[in-house]
Parts: C-alpha cells; structure tokens; sequence
C-alpha cells in the first residue's frame, strides 16, 4: 500500500504489472484503486477465450496484448494470432486494447493498428538505439522512430 500511495502522489496513473497471474491481482487491483492508480494486466499469445474475458474484465485503463511468446525485444514480424486475439478482445471488452513485445519496424505498428489496436507499444527497439549511438545520435534516432512509428500508424 505505502508504494501504490508514493506513486499515487508522485503522479502515476497506471502500472504494466508482467507477470502478475490473474489469479493473485485482485489484492494489487484493490488497493490500487484506493489510491487511483490502474493496473494494466496483459493476455499472452497463449490465452484461451475464457482467460481472455477474465483478463479483459480485470484489467483496468487497457488491455496489454502481448504479441510474441517469450521475453520482450525485436522480432521481424508480427504472429498472425495477434489479429484473431485483438478480435477476441474487442468483442470481450470496450477497454482500450495496446500491443506491444517486439514491435520494431513502422510496418510492423502498421500492421498492428490496421488489425484494430489501439496502441502500438515500443520500448527496446527504443532502448537499443540509445545504446548503439551516443547520447546525441541516440536521442535523434529515437526521435526518427517516434516519428515513423506515429506516421505508419495514421496512415
């Protein structure tokens, strides 16, 4: 409870808690809706429909669709489940559904919105430009994929 609070006032207002089981959140989820903070729960690749509904019904602010099996980084593509699970979202829930886990490429976030994500998330393909130029170079490149990213998904 003392560490939801500090976020609380420190401004958060949601957490991606990986892996949290469905069946051990409601103690987080509760206290965190105390202090207004949203606990964003995730649905793997793996998830059967009865999980999927659970986790949609959970899940607080959005819904985490992972879109690899495995650890997070850069993959080349996107597996084609993730269409038929943002599918079986939107009919479980109206929440906000964000796909991430080794989203790299524009095509990729491209792909991704046109299946009906509502977000795209990144974040090594981000963390591996900062470290493979320096911190000048590093933050121009983050800027460039920022900006290929929002433009593939507008498109």
């Amino acid at each position: 409870r003392a560490v939801l609070t500090r976020f609380a006032d420190a401004g958060v207002k949601g957490l991606v808690v990986p892996d949290l089981p469905l069946e051990e959140a409601q103690t987080l989820l509760d206290i965190a809706a105390e202090v207004g903070i949203e606990i964003i729960l995730l649905v793997a690749p793996t998830s059967r429909s009865e999980r999927i509904q659970a986790i949609a019904e959970k899940s607080q602010g959005f819904i985490y669709l992972v879109s690899v099996t495995g650890v997070t980084g850069v993959r080349s593509q996107v597996q084609s489940r993730v269409q038929t699970l943002i599918a079986d979202l939107k009919n479980s829930t109206d929440k906000p559904i964000g796909v991430g886990f080794g989203i790299s490429e524009p095509k990729q976030a491209q792909q991704i919105a046109q299946w009906g994500a509502n977000a795209v998330i990144v974040g090594s393909a981000f963390v591996r430009r900062l470290a493979e130029n320096s911190p000048a170079q590093g933050l121009k490149e983050i800027e460039q994929l920022a900006q290929d990213l929002k433009a593939a998904v507008s498109s």
